[in-house]
């Protein structure tokens, strides 16, 4: 061992030292990306910035002290979020349920690209498990990245973003769902009556509140007079309820992600768009701390040697992405009638380069995969450096074909 590795091996940094450099990187993220007019999402910078710094390069942080549980913390928030944008109604009526039977043939079809062509030419070992964890991966929507864009560009209220909005919700759902079924010791039947009392405890734990408050008016009272101050009741009450339902998870032997989604689903049914001053504080913590603390963290369990000795991989992964997610979106709103389809080839190219625009499940499911035995850490690294470049170049791509331009924005993690 030369004195270069030897001094690395002996560095250990503290947690105030990582999280200086995790706060600091949460600061220059959005910065770096409003200079580069947004070509470069934040979420992107965070992720590279988080590699440099992690144990497999820099190694100026890591994840002792608690600094782990902040970022678990923030994986919870996003998620969250996450279910509280989801409206139930775009998963019903003909076009959700036209997105529902896309999304599981793109699993599917996910899955045969991963076995015989992506992981089989590059040679990559990986069993049958883990294959599937690569195509829940590939079949994700970042709806929560998309949705500034979409409202930016201006078509939030128009088919194409209607469209878009149905397939990020089953594209965000679904995986969630298919990684409680499929990314367990369970078999598949056990795994859905698992799903099914979760199911069962969450929606209890939804209504029981509501209905103490709702035959206690005296209570609300109480509580409408705690909202402000050094009290922030209801960020708080919402704090525990994210807690309680990852517990829940947790108890279940589900992953947390389940539990945080499902809190957001749950926060929706209560408060449904009636407070938004609450919706602006959880935003304000999660998107101004535990998020981008996530999103670092996350980049520095990439192995950015890893991504770059396997070139092939990474671009395999991103037109294996474009193509498991993408095309049978494409192929679905072009010869599938639902009612709503989009008529120009290009609003359809521009929905399937959407669809295929995936990163935070990216993240959450290699996570699951590798924490487990799942997945080697070489090959979700390059997993989650093709997620990145999905949100680098799809939706850069669907606004120049959609416009004709490159005018840019500054999408959201």
């Amino acid at each position: 061992m030369d004195l270069l590795s030897a001094a690395h091996d002996a560095v250990h940094p503290t947690a105030i030292t990582s999280l200086f450099l995790i706060a600091l990187i949460a600061v220059i993220g959005p910065i770096a990306s409003r200079l580069l007019r947004g070509y470069i999402p934040d979420v992107v910078i965070l992720l590279l910035l988080g590699a440099i710094i992690g144990p497999n390069a820099l190694h100026w942080a890591g994840t002792d002290g608690g600094v782990d549980l902040l970022s678990e913390l923030g994986l919870g928030m996003l998620f969250l979020l996450a279910g509280y944008e989801l409206d139930p109604k775009l998963l019903r009526g003909k076009p959700g349920h036209t997105a529902w039977l896309v999304w599981a043939g793109c699993l599917v079809f996910a899955f045969l690209l991963v076995s015989v062509a992506v992981l089989a030419e590059s040679g990559a070992d990986a069993g049958f498990t883990a294959k599937v964890a690569v195509a829940i991966a590939m079949t994700s929507t970042a709806l929560g990245t998309l949705l500034p864009i979409v409202k930016q560009a201006g078509f939030l209220d128009q088919p194409l973003g209607r469209a878009v909005l149905a397939h990020g919700a089953v594209g965000e759902l679904g995986p969630i769902v298919a990684m409680s079924v499929l990314l367990t010791s369970r078999s598949p039947l056990a795994a859905v009556v698992v799903l099914l009392l979760f199911a069962v405890a969450t929606a209890w734990i939804g209504f029981v509140p509501q209905r103490i408050v709702q035959n206690a008016p005296w209570l609300s009272r109480l509580l409408g007079g705690m909202n402000g101050g050094t009290s922030q009741l209801p960020v708080r009450g919402v704090f525990l309820l994210l807690l309680v339902l990852m517990a829940v998870a947790e108890t279940f032997d589900l992953d947390v992600v389940l539990g945080a989604f499902a809190a957001g689903v749950v926060l929706r049914g209560m408060i449904a768009g009636a407070h938004p001053e609450v919706e602006t504080a959880l935003e304000t913590i999660g998107f101004g701390i535990l998020i981008p603390v996530f999103f670092v963290v996350s980049g520095m369990g990439i192995d950015i040697s890893a991504v770059l000795s396997s070139p092939v991989l990474w671009v395999l992964f991103v037109l294996s992405i474009a193509i498991a997610r993408g095309v049978p979106v494409w192929l679905s709103e072009r010869f599938v009638p639902h009612g709503e389809n989009l008529p120009t080839p290009k609003e359809r190219a521009q929905l399937a380069l959407y669809a295929a625009t995936g990163l935070p499940i990216i993240v959450a499911v290699t996570q699951v995969a590798t924490s487990s035995g799942l997945m080697d850490a070489d090959l979700a690294s390059v997993l989650v450096a093709a997620g990145a470049t999905t949100v680098l170049l799809f939706p850069l791509i669907a606004r120049v074909i959609g416009r004709g331009n490159l005018e840019a924005v500054e999408p959201r993690v």
